[in-house]
């Protein structure tokens, strides 16, 4: 088990205050990371840090947008300055706007690929940097099922996803010479706080994301704990420009009949 041990490690987790960035940041603090979380909103920081240390892990928080480069690169000098080195990258903060393309404020599209796939991009270039003169690092970005698959309503997020899936392939080809490994997991449906009022029987969504898994079944948070922390670890040590998606088994099927079992 010792190629899945996380202790003396530093991870670093966008958007880790809530979600699913938070059950990944579990996930890596049980396999013995400490946590460094950023975030934009101080009570949900707060929160979240509370909720850290009541488990007893290492955790420190830092309040700043990941788009705002010259602000992320003054933070991340801060943090390996009050901290030290960050050994393993999450980048999970994103969003989404739910519009029709033919009508989508052409802000909202630029906000969504600045959050979703430039605020990634900055955040590993400041870290590669370190990871190139340590010869070592891990990169993990959130993709999303969006990454392969379009969907009414979804144009900005699946252009960003699709396009961070290809950073990761891109990035894990220029810095594999330095030992460092950059890959995504692409999570499917997850039942979590901004899903719940869709999760009860009868909602048309949930029914057909019910009869779409081939699980039968919205994922659990807990369910990405695993692929974080192989990812994370030297047990992926040859692992490299990969995206794993943890759907349930949607990404394997065309989906089955409505009159099958």
């Amino acid at each position: 088990m010792n190629l899945f041990d996380l202790k003396g490690k530093r991870a670093l987790i966008t958007g880790g205050t809530h979600g699913l960035g938070m059950a990944m940041a579990e996930g890596l603090a049980n396999a013995g990371a400490e946590l460094i979380i950023t975030g934009t909103t101080p009570a949900k920081m707060e929160e979240a840090l509370n909720y850290y240390k009541g488990k007893g892990y290492t955790a420190s928080g830092y309040l700043f947008d990941v788009t705002n480069e010259l602000d992320a690169a003054k933070y991340f000098s801060i943090i390996t300055k009050e901290i030290g080195d960050i050994h393993i990258l999450v980048n999970n903060a994103g969003i989404i706007k739910r519009e029709l393309a033919v009508s989508m404020p052409v802000s909202d599209f630029r906000k969504v690929i600045d959050v979703d796939l430039v605020g990634p991009f900055i955040m590993s270039q400041l870290v590669a940097k370190q990871m190139i003169e340590r010869r070592e690092g891990k990169i993990i970005n959130i993709c999303s099922m969006m990454s392969e698959l379009g969907r009414n309503t979804v144009s900005a997020y699946a252009a960003a996803k699709g396009g961070l899936k290809m950073l990761t392939k891109n990035l894990a080809t220029e810095w594999a010479k330095y030992n460092i490994q950059v890959n995504g997991i692409g999570p499917g449906y997850f039942a979590t706080s901004q899903t719940e009022p869709i999760r009860v029987d009868g909602h048309p969504f949930n029914d057909f994301i019910i009869n779409r898994t081939p699980a039968a079944r919205w994922g659990n948070p807990d369910d990405l704990a695993g692929t974080v922390i192989f990812l994370a670890s030297k047990a992926s040590d040859f692992v490299n420009g990969q995206i794993i998606y943890v759907d349930g088994g949607i990404l394997a099927t065309i989906g089955k009949p409505s009159n099958e079992d």
